[in-house]
C-alpha cells in the first residue's frame, strides 16, 4: 500500500476528531502532505470515521488524480489542494463544522483572543473569511487569501479550516480553536468581556513558541 504509514496516521487523525467531539456523522477531514513525493492524503466523501481504515484514505496528486485508493476523496479535497499549492510551508489541512467555532464563523466577525491559552497558539485574533461555495477552490482561495498569519480561520456561514507544518499540529490547532471558542460562548452568557491586549497576546505567544514541549536540556550551573 503506498504510503502506507502516512495513511494511517491519518486515518488515526481523522477519527480523533470525533474524539474530540469537533465533526458529527461524516463531515470533517483531515489531510497531510507527503514532503518527498508531492503527494496528498485524505479522507474519502461520506465515510463514517468509525469505519475508516487506512486503505480508505485516499493518495492523490496535487491536480486531484487519484494515485492510490478505491474511495472517492473528501468534498473539500479541492480546497485542501488549493492551500497545498499556494503554501509550501503547510502539510496538514483539518476542516470541521464544530459547533461552536462555527457559531462564531456564523456571525462574521473575528474570533478575538480572550485566553492564555489562544494566545499562546494563534498568536492573534482568528480570521473570517467570505463566504464560499463547497465542493470548488473557493473555500481554498479565502482561506490563502483571508488566514494570514494565523493558522486558523473561520468560513463565513460553513465551518473552520486549520493548518499547520504538519497534520498533527494542524489537528491540535482545530482542538484548540473548538475548546477556546466553546470557553468565550460561555463567558459571554455571563456578561461582557474584553479580549487579550496585543501585547499580551505577543508575550504569551512568543513564551510558547521559546519553552513548549521538549528542548535541549541546558546546563544551569
Amino acid at each position: 500500500m503506498l504510503l502506507r504509514e502516512l495513511r494511517t496516521q491519518v486515518c488515526q487523525a481523522n477519527k480523533e476528531l470525533k474524539n474530540n467531539g469537533l465533526v458529527l456523522w461524516t463531515s470533517g477531514n483531515v489531510s497531510a502532505r507527503d514532503p518527498e513525493t508531492g503527494y496528498v492524503v485524505i479522507k474519502p466523501s461520506g465515510v463514517l470515521f468509525d469505519d475508516l481504515t487506512p486503505e480508505k484514505i485516499v493518495v492523490i496528486d496535487l491536480e486531484g488524480k487519484v494515485i492510490d485508493g478505491d474511495m472517492k476523496p473528501s468534498v473539500d479535497t479541492l480546497s485542501h489542494l488549493y492551500i497545498y499549492k499556494h503554501r509550501s510551508d503547510i502539510n496538514g489541512v483539518v476542516h470541521t463544522h464544530s459547533p461552536y467555532a462555527t457559531s462564531f464563523a456564523i456571525t462574521g466577525e473575528p474570533l478575538e483572543i480572550y485566553t492564555t491559552t489562544s494566545a499562546a497558539v494563534f498568536g492573534g485574533p482568528i480570521p473570517v473569511s467570505d463566504f464560499a461555495t463547497i465542493g470548488e477552490e473557493e473555500i481554498g482561495k479565502e482561506v490563502v487569501e483571508k488566514i494570514g498569519t494565523s493558522t486558523a480561520i473561520l468560513i463565513r456561514n460553513h465551518g473552520v479550516f486549520t493548518i499547520g507544518e504538519n497534520f498533527t499540529k494542524a489537528l491540535k490547532n482545530a482542538v484548540v480553536l473548538e475548546e477556546t471558542a466553546q470557553s468565550v460562548h460561555y463567558a459571554m452568557c455571563r456578561q461582557k468581556i474584553e479580549p487579550l491586549t496585543s501585547e499580551t497576546i505577543h508575550r504569551g505567544y512568543q513564551i510558547y513558541e521559546e519553552t513548549y514541549g521538549q528542548h535541549p536540556v541546558r546546563n544551569l550551573l
